[in-house]
């Protein structure tokens, strides 16, 4: 097991800020990335947290990624509108679309933005609980550089390809799915590799295109989609949403125009906001908590998102691998 070592989340938030100015970055979208970032700690997502700062800072050195990006909003109806992320992180595009996104879907009952020159490194949760908290349901979804095998496949095609959902329960936690179509988020695979940990038969293959347990290996070779055919069409259906949905490119094609500096891919991204206020007409509220409590009923079912919702209520220090710790510190002048 590595070395840890407790850092609050005020400090974390200053880190990751200090570190993405020292970059490239100027205050708006260091301060953007720093909250999702210090969001994922929070919730003890790790895989999505500290863990992303070194390909953050690669992507702004190489002018891959603009640290001074503005990205522009136009509405093509008064439902839908198009955000031109010009070459941001993601959490800056989110900033600029998602007021606008929210105001549609409460007038409308339903809005989309499809955001295209997008770097998206993080969980997907962080824009759908936005919504969330203002009464909307949210879906979102995007594509990444190739690294999943389509099913009875040995050659990557898709991204991990993950999808988010959240539906709000007002004065509750939403109930959040937020899951690669990928037997398990590369993230995952290259933290289980750091940590010496297997991972579950049928993750994925290693480079010679036999299953294997061994984390690394499995980072030098293939995923796999979860369950088979059915992971596989999903992971399809992501592919042409973040893809050609929202005038952005393949995974695959992700890959060939990248880089390759280790940060994140220019790619799109899908978010759609319904009301359940104006598609419903009812108790949908009241409705969604006797499910929770008929749920909760069963012994042993945990609603999704539960444990991040628990950990995030824990105000104090968060343990940091302290190798990653003293990567991230070394990027400061």
């Amino acid at each position: 097991m590595a070395p840890t070592t407790d850092l609050s989340l005020e400090d974390i938030h200053a880190l990751v800020l200090a570190v993405l100015q020292a970059h490239g970055a100027d205050a708006a979208n260091a301060a953007a990335v720093a909250e999702t970032v210090t969001r994922a700690e929070r919730d003890r997502a790790l895989s999505h947290g500290l863990f992303r700062v070194p390909g953050y800072v690669k992507a702004l050195k190489s002018g891959k990624v603009k640290g001074d990006a503005r990205p522009e909003l136009n509405a093509t109806t008064p439902a839908v509108m198009r955000c031109d992320a010009r070459n941001a992180f993601a959490p800056m595009a989110h900033k600029t679309c998602l007021p606008a996104l929210i105001e549609a879907a409460q007038t409308f009952g339903l809005a989309g933005v499809s955001i295209q020159r997008c770097h998206h490194f993080a969980a997907l949760w962080p824009e759908i609980e936005t919504l969330s908290e203002a009464g909307l349901v949210g879906i979102t979804c995007v594509s990444y550089l190739p690294w999943v095998a389509p099913h009875g496949g040995r050659a990557p095609i898709f991204g991990t390809n993950p999808f988010g959902f959240a539906w709000p329960r007002p004065g509750q936690d939403p109930i959040v799915i937020d899951m690669a179509t990928a037997s398990m988020a590369m993230g995952e695979v290259q933290i289980a590799a750091r940590e010496g940990h297997a991972v579950p038969l049928g993750t994925g293959l290693s480079p010679e295109g036999e299953l294997t347990t061994d984390a690394a290996e499995i980072a030098k070779g293939v995923l796999l989609p979860f369950g088979g055919h059915k992971g596989s069409a999903l992971a399809l259906m992501i592919e042409l949403l973040a893809g050609p949905m929202v005038g952005e490119a393949f995974s695959y094609e992700s890959k060939e125009r990248d880089n390759g500096d280790g940060g994140p891919a220019q790619g799109g991204q899908f978010i759609l906001a319904m009301s359940p206020d104006v598609f419903s007409g009812t108790e949908w509220a009241a409705q969604t908590e006797r499910f929770v409590d008929r749920y909760g009923d069963i012994d042993g079912a945990r609603l999704p998102g539960a444990k991040r919702h628990a950990a995030r209520r824990d105000p104090g220090p968060r343990s940091v691998n302290t190798p990653l710790l003293e990567e991230i510190r070394a990027l400061l002048p």
